[in-house]
């Protein structure tokens, strides 16, 4: 690992201030972040620590749905949105391991959008909105591809406001080395109609399933996906599964999503 300079600032306004120099890079959780320094992939001159910023931890219930500091980590998701969001806490509670859900943040998942990461579903299915230092950014703009989101250099998330659906549920199935999700649904039942955003199953990062998305909308139970097949043509195909598999994964979970929401 290289040599850097550490700053844990108190404040957003000093994060950002921090962020301004030159090699300066934000850091969250750093589960991500930490093993690239080690492997030499990534060399910030400064690490910016965002975790010792009050105002960006903590879960709680407004007018707009769940808010959820950018510096909360997992296991406080798990346990403090289980009241309000039931769906959303068990896909924080099921995160890694331990030491992974005590240490990395829903912020720096979001901010890596890592293509078999679990927050994106949720926020992409609950239909979120990233608040970052300079805007609210919703769900549908901010994912913009493997890795690639909607944030400009030197902007910061600095919380995640979840709408509550009526019924949600979120469904993976384990990539067991890594604990990532091989390929996860996220289903989310609003009174305006259903969301499906799908992880760790496409060459393009997170995205919604919209054919599942209107037969679940007309009849929302698992029969209604029944007779639907998922496009495998932008599906990732490695040693753990074909793009097929992926696919036929997508509709098996979508229907699992939607029964263990009933």
């Amino acid at each position: 690992m290289h040599n850097f300079d550490f700053v844990k600032p108190s404040s957003i306004a000093e994060a950002v201030k921090a962020l301004s120099n030159e090699g300066a890079q934000a850091l969250s959780g750093g589960q991500t972040l930490t093993p690239t320094m080690k492997q030499r992939l990534a060399a910030p001159s400064v690490l910016v620590s965002l975790t010792g910023i009050a105002e960006m931890k903590g879960v709680c219930l407004g007018d707009d749905g769940l808010s959820i500091g950018a510096a909360t980590p997992h296991a406080v998701v798990a346990a403090e949105a289980a009241k309000h969001y039931p769906a959303l806490a068990a896909l924080a509670g099921g995160i890694g391991d331990p030491a992974v859900r005590n240490r990395g943040t829903i912020g720096g998942s979001l901010a890596n959008n890592d293509p078999a990461a679990c927050y994106p579903a949720a926020v992409l299915g609950s239909g979120a909105t990233v608040v970052t230092n300079k805007r609210k950014i919703a769900a549908d703009d901010y994912f913009q591809g493997m890795f690639t989101t909607a944030l400009e250099e030197g902007e910061i998330i600095t919380g995640v406001t979840f709408p509550v659906p009526e019924k949600a549920a979120y469904v993976k199935f384990n990539q067991p080395a890594s604990r990532f999700a091989l390929t996860g649904v996220f289903v989310a039942k609003f009174k305006g109609g259903v969301r499906v955003a799908v992880t760790g199953a496409s060459n393009n990062g997170v995205f919604r399933w919209s054919e599942g998305e209107s037969a679940l909308s007309s009849n929302f139970s698992g029969a209604a996906v029944a007779g639907l097949k998922v496009d495998a043509a932008e599906m990732i195909g490695d040693l753990h599964g074909t793009p097929e598999y992926r696919a036929h994964l997508v509709k098996v979970l979508t229907k699992r999503a939607v029964d263990a929401a009933r």
